[in-house]
């Protein structure tokens, strides 16, 4: 009796240890139909940035002006929330498959001076 007792009891510690791993607080949160980090700055996502490829295009010189918003080394994602691996093996958040980037003209919560630059920037909605 108890040795079927123990494989059952060890398979549901392992699922609810998989489930614990998943239930993370989102990257970001939608505020005024827009997606924002943390800090309360708008998110934009890259058009040349292919929606489940997994990378990031942008890199070098473009992110230093559309920083990724960054993902820790234990984050999982979840839902529409995924991980993509950037170029120098960082990890970055993506919605819905898109990397999540900020941009460095934006100075304060609620601007949104990245829309449509260059016609390839777009605001991230939920």
């Amino acid at each position: 009796m108890i040795t079927s007792f123990l494989p059952r009891t060890l398979a549901l510690s392992l699922i609810l240890a998989a489930g614990a791993a998943f239930a993370q607080t989102p990257p970001a949160k939608a505020a005024d139909g827009v997606l924002v980090g943390g800090n309360g700055m708008t998110l934009y996502t890259f058009d040349r940035d292919a929606a489940g490829s997994g990378k990031s295009v942008c890199n070098g010189q473009c992110a230093a002006l559309w920083p990724p918003l960054m993902a820790g080394a234990t984050d999982n994602g979840s839902g529409d929330w995924s991980i993509v691996t950037r170029d120098d093996g960082a990890k970055q958040w993506a919605f819905k498959g898109k990397p999540l980037y900020f941009w460095v003209r934006d100075t304060k919560a609620g601007d949104r001076t990245g829309d449509n630059v260059n016609n390839v920037w777009k605001i991230a909605r939920p």
